[in-house]
């Protein structure tokens, strides 16, 4: 049978099992029109069937999807607007993890990451049902609705619900007390570390931003520009200032995360690393004084600020200030598990971050490290805009395809499936 439930609080979800009638049911999103193909509904009871599967879903015509790995905890999968549900298996789920949670909008996802203990949730490839999405905005657009400011209280409980998780499964870790070490000699405080290709439009802007920076200690900007093939080179050269630090890398097969690691083996780099991109820039003069200052006094190994969202023209556009405040220094480095990204800007130890080392990607990277430090060492956090975000057609995500959505999301999901798996390995579940 094919169910819609109208809402997805635990009281719906679990009169939705109780009631079932068959050994599977099929759960949809009434916002979307759904035609199924030929023997589609077959396909997916049988694939249940035959793995012995928790949960099975299926690509949709013309929306392929990412297949669902151990560390797919977010609250936002795309499983496309139905999936098949085993019975028996969650029946067991709710019984079997029952601690008399009510929640008011987490019920299914609660049930997911449940069942995902006992059996599999399984992709099939193939677009068994054409779908009419009712949200007609960009991939894009869409972005940014996990830290709209009108959902936190949806984003607590979710929280909530993927902490109980990490827990059951042992990957849940305590607030992160070990201080960063520092000790060793650099040869100047901060370096603002820039990596460009191919922005000559924007270049200069960031470059200028960065050079204006107030401060009571020495600092400089590299530039890392990656073999860019248009003027960004030019551009860079005709900035005359002894703290600018260009390095063009002798590998050419490099990305974000590449240039990152270059920039912090470099003998000129300092003790702390503060990003900018290279089409973004600092919203004042102080904020390399207030990160470092921050750093400091808080002797945490990374710190991540919060950002305006602008148009090419600097003009505010949606959703405005993201400042991630879902983030606590208690529970924001399980949390991190959860959601898609750290926020900016993010400054960094360079003592610890060069041992720890940036994955060679140009998407994830920065995620990939944040993750890394919060399993040893505190993050630190600055709530008020620090930098200015351009959304702009320039943007490396600005249009992505829903191939390239599924491969970033693929690789973040592979990030949290490793660090998790480091994770109950830290906490001696596993040896």
């Amino acid at each position: 049978m094919i169910v819609y439930p109208s809402e997805l609080s635990s009281a719906a979800i679990r009169s939705l099992i109780g009631s079932a009638s068959d050994d599977v049911i099929f759960v949809g999103d009434a916002r979307y029109q759904i035609e199924f193909t030929s023997r589609a509904r077959d396909r997916m009871i049988e694939t249940l069937r035959a793995w012995n599967a928790g949960l099975v879903f299926s690509d949709g015509v013309d929306r392929p999807r990412a297949d669902y790995q151990f560390g797919s905890i977010r609250d936002d999968f795309d499983f496309g607007p139905v999936v098949a549900l085993s019975v028996p298996w969650a029946r067991q789920a709710l019984d079997r993890y029952d601690s008399g949670e009510a929640f008011a909008w987490g019920g299914l996802y609660d049930l997911r990451l449940k069942l995902s203990m006992d059996a599999p949730i399984v992709r099939i490839p193939e677009p068994l049902y054409a779908s009419t999405d009712p949200d007609r905005r960009t991939s894009s657009e869409k972005h940014f609705d996990y830290v709209d400011p009108a959902a936190r209280a949806y984003q607590a409980e979710m929280e909530q619900i993927a902490t109980a998780h990490l827990r059951r499964i042992g990957a849940y870790l305590p607030a992160r007390e070990q201080n960063s070490p520092g000790g060793t000699a650099f040869p100047v405080e901060a370096s603002v570390v820039i990596p460009v290709r191919n922005r000559d439009r924007t270049i200069g802007d960031a470059i200028r931003s960065a050079l204006d920076q107030v401060s009571d200690f020495r600092f400089n900007v590299i530039v890392v520009n990656n073999h860019s093939v248009d003027r960004t080179s030019e551009v860079i050269a005709a900035v005359e200032d002894d703290r600018l630090i260009p390095i063009v890398p002798i590998r050419t097969d490099l990305g974000i995360g590449g240039c990152w690691q270059e920039a912090l083996e470099s003998n000129r780099c300092g003790r702390y690393a503060l990003q900018l991109d290279s089409d973004d820039l600092f919203e004042a003069t102080d904020v390399l004084a207030r990160v470092v200052e921050t750093m400091r006094t808080e002797q945490v190994a990374m710190l991540v600020g919060s950002y305006t969202t602008v148009d090419f023209s600097l003009n505010t556009i949606a959703p405005g200030l993201v400042d991630h405040a879902e983030w606590t220094a208690e529970n924001g480095h399980n949390n991190a598990l959860r959601v898609n990204g750290f926020g900016a800007p993010r400054a960094y130890d360079v003592s610890v971050v060069r041992r720890l080392g940036f994955p060679n990607v140009s998407y994830g990277e920065d995620y990939a490290m944040g993750l890394r430090v919060s399993r040893e060492y505190r993050i630190g956090r600055i709530f008020d805009s620090l930098y200015l975000c351009r959304r702009w057609e320039g943007n490396t995500d600005s249009a992505p395809t829903v191939n390239q959505v599924n491969r970033f999301n693929a690789y973040k999901d592979w990030l949290r499936t490793a660090e998790i798996r480091a994770r109950v390995v830290l906490n001696g579940r596993e040896g």
